[in-house]
């Protein structure tokens, strides 16, 4: 069972005064909880090392992939394949943050992989700032999490330089590179997030801009502001699977840059293989025996309760909890639903003395570097409520 302890929630005001205005969900909820999950030393050190295990299988996993030419049973759009590959070929496109989705871990039962956020920073803001803020404000240790992430994700940021060196090399090789970040205007969630990365980054030692996604300039002499101010990286807070399907003249245009060597686009395009769903399937099919996995198919699974996701899709939409003979328990609706599925079989969450279930989120930034919960129902939605942890 999941256990608990009640904290003094944080204030509207102190919420605004850290840039996060979505504390209050539609229903007129609070978004984090006034409770903390009670972790381990020894649990949090069990994420620690499944995570990073998984990372290094994922990594083999997309190597196969592009090795076998599967690019289509993981739903990847025609379009960004060249640019997966070119952005697979060079260690200079470095992955600066990701996020696993945990089953177990908490409650006696083995850890489970879910699904991989390889490209879309859900919650980073929350388990970075909010964890520690909650801490603090209830005069506990800050110390007592497993969250580095503000630490791990500013020297990720050192080793678009130094690669694999040791980022205390950073200096010696930083000549003023600058990156330039972008999120959707009027997204403030997005905003925040893409600014938070971006001090990250300042405080790692770049020169850093902000621009708006529509206000970027692309031509053939890279990737520039508003101003014209042309810059050597570009983060953008805007999915690959949607530069393919929705900016297909993006698509062709970023492919183009990155050929020439005019800008590296943050995280890479081939980050999009770990974000499809797919790849659990492709696991199951190179690692039969890890512990961490959950039978994943391209067919129903006949004969076991499981669930059925679209490769690519966010907050639970388009997933169904499907029973053994055939019959729906769960389902929400979304705007996923053309993409193809995978089915994956169904591991219970660990649940509080309410019965309500928490999932485990666990960044990775060039390893496992900080945890925390989503609590709700069977499937973890929109008005699913965050949670942070401490350590005892």
């Amino acid at each position: 069972m999941v256990k608990l302890k009640k904290v003094n929630p944080l204030n509207d005001d102190i919420l605004n005064e850290l840039g996060f205005t979505w504390h209050t969900d539609s229903d007129g909820t609070k978004y984090v909880s006034d409770e903390l999950v009670e972790v381990s030393d020894q649990e949090a050190e069990a994420y620690y090392e499944a995570v990073n295990e998984i990372y290094e299988m994922f990594v083999e996993a997309a190597q196969h992939v592009i090795d076998n030419n599967l690019f289509f049973d993981l739903g990847i759009p025609f379009n960004l394949i060249e640019t997966i590959k070119k952005s697979w070929e060079s260690d200079v496109h470095w992955h600066i943050y990701s996020r696993f989705d945990l089953a177990g871990g908490i409650d006696g039962k083995p850890i489970k992989l879910i699904e991989f956020n390889a490209d879309t920073p859900t919650s980073l803001f929350e388990t970075t700032l909010l964890q520690w803020a909650l801490l603090k404000e209830n005069n506990m240790d800050e110390e007592r999490q497993f969250n580095n992430i503000y630490e791990a994700i500013s020297d990720n940021f050192k080793r678009l330089i130094t690669l694999f060196d040791d980022t205390e090399l950073f200096d010696e090789r930083y000549d003023g590179w600058k990156i330039l970040f972008s999120s959707m205007a009027g997204n403030e969630e997005e905003e925040a997030t893409t600014r938070l990365l971006q001090q990250m980054a300042a405080d790692a030692g770049f020169e850093t801009g902000f621009e708006y996604l529509q206000n970027v300039q692309f031509d053939e002499n890279g990737i520039a502001d508003a101003e014209g101010y042309e810059y050597e990286y570009w983060f953008k807070l805007f999915p690959w699977e949607d530069i393919a399907t929705d900016e297909p003249e993006l698509a062709t245009t970023l492919t183009n840059i990155m050929q020439n060597q005019k800008a590296i686009i943050l995280n890479p395009a081939y980050t999009l293989l770990f974000q499809s769903k797919g790849m659990m399937k492709i696991l199951c099919d190179l690692f039969p025996d890890s512990p961490y996995l959950l039978k994943t198919s391209y067919e129903p699974l006949k004969g076991i309760k499981h669930v059925e996701k679209s490769v690519f899709g966010r907050e639970g939409a388009n997933t169904k909890i499907i029973d053994k003979d055939g019959s729906i328990l769960e389902h929400i609706d979304g705007p996923y639903e053309n993409y193809k599925k995978i089915y994956q079989e169904y591991v219970e969450f660990p649940k509080d003395a309410k019965g309500v279930k928490y999932q485990t989120g666990v960044f990775f930034s060039y390893e496992a570097c900080g945890m925390s919960f989503r609590k709700g129902g069977e499937i973890m939605d929109n008005m699913s409520k965050f949670v942070g942890h401490v350590l005892y």
